[in-house]
C-alpha cells in the first residue's frame, strides 16, 4: 500500500506526462484493430492527430461495434479478448447499454481503483482497524448471463462482473457471500443480505447511498436495534458513489451516530473507474490517471455542436462545467459518458461530478444543473431540519394561461419543519448559485416559484419497482427537461402539491 501511494504521487506530480505516455501506449494497442484501422491509428503522431481524425462518439455510435463483440467477435475494437460485458441501464437512454470489459479494464482500472481506495484510506486513517473485520459489498442486481453459448461472452452489472471475477482470497475478506451478492431479484437479495450479515463483524460497506439505506433500514427492522452502530459497533466507513452524498448526510447521521464515522466518495462506473476522494476533510475526487484511460474534456455550451473542441488535462480550468470524453484500455475510442465534471484543483487534478449531459432542465433558459439541486436541496433540508430520501424534477410549461415553473417530488425521512420556508430557502439558493435561473426568477416574468409535491416514504421505491429499475446500478433520474418521469410519477401516486 505504502509503494501505491508514491506512485499515486508521482501521477499528482507529473500528471501530463503519465497521460501522454498512456495515450501512446493507447494507440498503440490499438492500431491494428478493426477500428483503429478505419481511423489511421498507425499514422498518429500525437493526440491533436487524434481528435482531428477519430470522432467524439455516445453508445448508440459504438453500439454496432459492440454488438459484434458480444457475438464473440474479437480484435473489434481492442486487441485482447473481450468476453465481459458491464450491463448500465444509466438514465439517459431506455435501452440498457453493453460496456466492454477487457482483462486490462478489470485488472488495471476495476480492481486497481478498489485497491487504492483501501491504500489511500489506510494512509489517511493509519490507527484504522478495517481489516479486523469484513467488508460489505451492495452491488447491482444482475446476475452474470451468457449471451450465447457460441459466442462465449458474459453481462451482469459491474459489480456482479467485478464479484465474479474476484481473486479467491478477497471472498474470505467480504460479505454476503457470492451467491447472495450476484442474486437477480432484488427485493428477495436484501432480505438474504439483511439475515446473513447480522451476525458478521462489519467493519466497512461499499454501495450507493440509496440503496444502502434500504438495506441499513431492513436490519434495523430485523433487529429491532435503534441504529446500525448497536449491529455493528466496530463499522467505520461507508464508500459510496453514483449518486450525490450531502443530501443523504443526516439520514446516514442518524442511522449510523458517530463522529467517529467515516465516508469516502468514489466516481466509477461500468465504462471506468475515475476518481477517489483522497483528502481527510474535503469532498473532491483526485482524478486518478494511470487507470489505462486517457481523459479529454468538452465545455458544457459546446455539447450539442456537431465538432465540439475537447481539451486535455493541459487546457482545464477550475469552476468550468465540462462533459468528460474518455478512451479506455477496453476499446472506447473518445467515449462520451454522459457525465459532468467540474475542476476543483488543477495541481493535482481533482474534480466533482457536477451532472449529467442530458440531465437538466433548460426550458427557460434557467442551465439547471444536478449539482445546483442537490446544493439548494441540502441548503433547504438544513434550514428546515429535513431529511431527505429521494427527489426529481422537471419543467412546468407555459400552458393553459399558466406561467412556467418547476415542479419538484420529493420523499422525506424527515419532512420540513416549515413547507413554506423549505421551498423559499430552494428557490432563494437556486438564484443564488445560478445566475441564468435568478434572470428567470426576477418578478416571477419567465419563471414562477417551485412547487412541491411531497410523496410518502417508499413511494420511489415502489416507481422504481414499477419501471423494472430495482438494484444498486439504477439510479433515480434527478433532473428531465421533458415531463416522461415526473407525470408517471405523479400519476401512479395522484398527489397535489
Amino acid at each position: 500500500m505504502k509503494k501505491r501511494i508514491h506512485q499515486i504521487e508521482l501521477f499528482m506530480k507529473y500528471p501530463f506526462e503519465v497521460q501522454e505516455e498512456l495515450f501512446q501506449r493507447l494507440i498503440q494497442r490499438g492500431k491494428d484493430t478493426e477500428y483503429g484501422n478505419k481511423y489511421g491509428f498507425v499514422d498518429f503522431r500525437n493526440h491533436e492527430d487524434f481528435q482531428k481524425r477519430v470522432p467524439i462518439v455516445s453508445y448508440e455510435e459504438l453500439a454496432p461495434y459492440i454488438d459484434r463483440l458480444m457475438k464473440g467477435e474479437q480484435n473489434v475494437l481492442w486487441p485482447s479478448e473481450v468476453k465481459w460485458f458491464a450491463k448500465s441501464s444509466g438514465t439517459t437512454n431506455a435501452r440498457s447499454k453493453f460496456i466492454p470489459v477487457s482483462p486490462e479494464a478489470l485488472e488495471d482500472c476495476h480492481f486497481k481503483g478498489g485497491k487504492d481506495l483501501i491504500s489511500i484510506y489506510v494512509n489517511n486513517y493509519p490507527e484504522s482497524k478495517l481489516f479486523t473485520g469484513k467488508g460489505l459489498t451492495i452491488g447491482g442486481s444482475q446476475q452474470i448471463n451468457q449471451f450465447d453459448k457460441n459466442a462465449n461472452s458474459y453481462y451482469g452489472d459491474v459489480s456482479a462482473v467485478i464479484i465474479k471475477n474476484l481473486p479467491l482470497w478477497v471472498q474470505f475478506v467480504r460479505t454476503p457471500s457470492m451467491e447472495i451478492a450476484l442474486m437477480d431479484e432484488w427485493e428477495e437479495k436484501i432480505e438474504m443480505m439483511a439475515t446473513t450479515t447480522l451476525e458478521e463483524n462489519v467493519t466497512s460497506i461499499s454501495g450507493v447511498p440509496t440503496w444502502t439505506v434500504v438495506l441499513l433500514q431492513r436490519i434495523l427492522e430485523l433487529t429491532g436495534k435503534t441504529n446500525i452502530l448497536e449491529v455493528w459497533p466496530n463499522l467505520e466507513v461507508f464508500f459510496h458513489g453514483a449518486v450525490a452524498f450531502p443530501p443523504y448526510k443526516d439520514l446516514f447521521k442518524a442511522l449510523i451516530p458517530s463522529d467517529g464515522m467515516r465516508y469516502m466518495e468514489t466516481y466509477n462506473a461500468s465504462e471506468g473507474f475515475f476518481g477517489i476522494q483522497d483528502q481527510r476533510n474535503s469532498d473532491e475526487m483526485l482524478l486518478m490517471l494511470d487507470y489505462g484511460i486517457f481523459y479529454e474534456f468538452v465545455p458544457f455550451e459546446e455539447i450539442g455542436n456537431d465538432h465540439p473542441k475537447a481539451l486535455t488535462l493541459e487546457q482545464v480550468e477550475i469552476g468550468v462545467n465540462y462533459a468528460m470524453i474518455i478512451t479506455t484500455n477496453a476499446g472506447l475510442w473518445r467515449y462520451r459518458i454522459g457525465d459532468t465534471v467540474k475542476f476543483t484543483s488543477i495541481s493535482p487534478f481533482r474534480v466533482k461530478i457536477s451532472g449529467r449531459t442530458k440531465h437538466f432542465i433548460n426550458a427557460f433558459g434557467e442551465e439547471l444543473i444536478i449539482e445546483n439541486a442537490e446544493t439548494a436541496i441540502t441548503e433547504a433540508c438544513r434550514e428546515t431540519s429535513a431529511v431527505i430520501s429521494n427527489f426529481t424534477a422537471a419543467p412546468r410549461y407555459l400552458e393553459g394561461g399558466q406561467k412556467g415553473a418547476h415542479e419538484w417530488v420529493m420523499e422525506f425521512i424527515k419532512p420540513p419543519s416549515d413547507r413554506t420556508r423549505f421551498i423559499e430557502v430552494l428557490d432563494s439558493t437556486l438564484r443564488k448559485i445560478n445566475s441564468d435561473y435568478d434572470a428567470k426568477r426576477y418578478k416571477s416574468l419567465a419563471l414562477e416559484a417551485p412547487v412541491l409535491y411531497v410523496v410518502e416514504e417508499g413511494t420511489f421505491y415502489q416507481w422504481m419497482k414499477k419501471r423494472g429499475r430495482l438494484g444498486g446500478q439504477n439510479k433515480v433520474p434527478r433532473l428531465s427537461n421533458s415531463r416522461e418521469y415526473i407525470d408517471d410519477l405523479l400519476e401512479m401516486m395522484n398527489v397535489t402539491a
